[in-house]
């Protein structure tokens, strides 16, 4: 019974799970998308979307506790320097999975995790699609 467990293990060991979990989100804040297992992609969209809210305000508290989650310091820049400051005025959900099929090997489902777009970019491609 999964009573109130609060993430979930993977089948790893605890430090390969944190390896992986570390890996994966200085991955999507990298390159801005990934694809992955859905159970891996639930976990990762829970650390990402709490150093997005940390990343709107720029601070040094606030990069020394993002640094514990991520590998390299130029994906730390980027955090607090474009990804954060893209989503000053959304209070939250600021990525999503995309449902893409299941693996030929496991059947394992996998999907793609990426950031929304920015409120500029979004509003932009909708209005080029009404006018046309």
């Amino acid at each position: 019974m999964k009573n109130f467990k609060s993430f979930n293990k993977l089948s790893r060991k605890s430090s390969h799970r944190k390896a992986l979990h570390r890996n994966m989100v200085t991955s999507i804040i990298k390159h801005e998308r990934i694809k992955t297992t859905s159970a891996k992609a639930k976990e990762v969209r829970r650390t990402v979307e709490k150093l997005v809210t940390r990343a709107k305000t720029d601070s040094v508290h606030n990069r020394r506790v993002a640094a514990k989650s991520l590998y390299e310091k130029s994906v730390l820049n980027k955090l607090f320097v474009e990804v954060g400051p893209r989503f000053m005025g959304r209070p939250g959900g600021y990525t999503r999975i995309m449902k893409t099929g299941y693996r030929s090997g496991d059947t394992a489902e996998m999907v793609i995790l990426e950031f929304l777009p920015s409120e500029e970019e979004a509003t932009g491609s909708r209005n080029s699609r009404k006018k046309s």
